[in-house]
């Protein structure tokens, strides 16, 4: 199958496992066109990208860009708070004016839940969720899977442990969705207080002890906790969610096994995850980033194809 099943990516819920595969397979090819001297394919040289972002976003905005260039893509890049959603314009009239525009792709980053699925179902583009509110991220988790299957040769059967604001994060919904597609287990663990009630519904082990955590684990994908989603207080300080949940050298090196660390960045240094453990030759931070591009131009590519049809 060289063709998505989706017409939109606006979550892992709605993949299949061919789908995966295939963004793999495409992604691969990329990475290795990333890393020629001369980074450019002219694949996408027909192609408008609108980005349109109304959260704040560094990472995963440049990480679009990056990917929409080496595309050969066109480009417009929209922040809502340059813009006129400040003077009360709905999200169907920004997008029919960039639409007017005659745009094909649009990657859009939105607080609201469902706003792409929504966006999708009224505008005549390509929807590319670049995270949705609470609800999910789904390159994030696809450029976390394709960094575990270069680093240990798959998914499947691997035992994958999330750590930290698990109720905050989007991250964390879009992974489990695609590691257990992939036929991974998956763990979550944290604080009480951070692990929604329904979380054992999608067939994953709850842990609220770090070390038994990490013990059982071959990938800890560590996550920042969320402080800007928070109205209340979901625990007592950060330094005590540093004692319960932070992970340090100390703690690795206690452990019965050599694991794999990840973290979708941005890193709270000394808080989730201190810098000797971020900076180690165990950790794969840095290959996420350079994945990161390969796996957003594999889903480009590949919805960019369904209009050239």
């Amino acid at each position: 199958m060289n063709q998505l099943s989706v017409q939109h990516l606006i979550g892992i819920k709605h993949l299949k496992k061919s789908d995966i595969d295939l963004i793999f397979k495409t992604a691969d090819h990329f990475k290795e066109v990333i890393n020629r001297p001369i980074k450019k394919v002219p694949s996408l040289r027909d192609i408008t990208i609108a980005n349109l972002f109304f959260e704040n976003s560094t990472r995963t905005k440049l990480s679009f860009e990056l990917a929409e260039k080496r595309l050969s893509a066109d480009i417009i890049n929209f922040s809502a708070s340059q813009s006129s959603v400040k003077k009360g314009e709905t999200l169907i009239d920004t997008a029919n004016n960039i639409l007017s525009m005659k745009v094909d792709i649009i990657v859009m980053r939105h607080p609201s839940v469902g706003a792409c699925d929504f966006l999708s179902k009224h505008v005549n583009a390509k929807i590319v969720n670049a995270g949705d509110g609470t609800h999910e991220h789904p390159t994030q988790a696809l450029l976390d899977s394709f960094s575990i299957r270069e680093k240990l040769g798959e998914v499947k059967g691997k035992k994958i442990v999330i750590i930290g604001d698990i109720l905050h994060s989007r991250v964390a919904l879009s992974n489990i969705y695609a590691l257990k597609l992939q036929g991974a287990e998956v763990m979550v663990c944290g604080p009480k207080t951070l692990i929604p009630k329904y979380i054992e519904s999608l067939g994953v082990i709850v842990e609220t002890n770090l070390k038994k955590a990490l013990n059982w684990c071959d990938v800890a994908n560590v996550l920042r906790v969320q402080n800007e989603r928070m109205d209340i207080n979901y625990f007592p300080s950060t330094r005590e969610y540093t004692q319960l949940f932070g992970i340090n050298k100390t703690l690795l090196n206690s452990l019965d096994k050599k694991i794999v660390i990840m973290h979708p960045g941005p890193i709270n240094r000394g808080v989730e995850i201190t810098s000797d453990v971020a900076d180690a030759d165990q950790s794969i931070i840095l290959n996420q980033v350079e994945n990161g591009v390969a796996v957003r131009m594999a889903v480009i590519y590949l919805l960019a194809q369904q209009i050239k049809q």
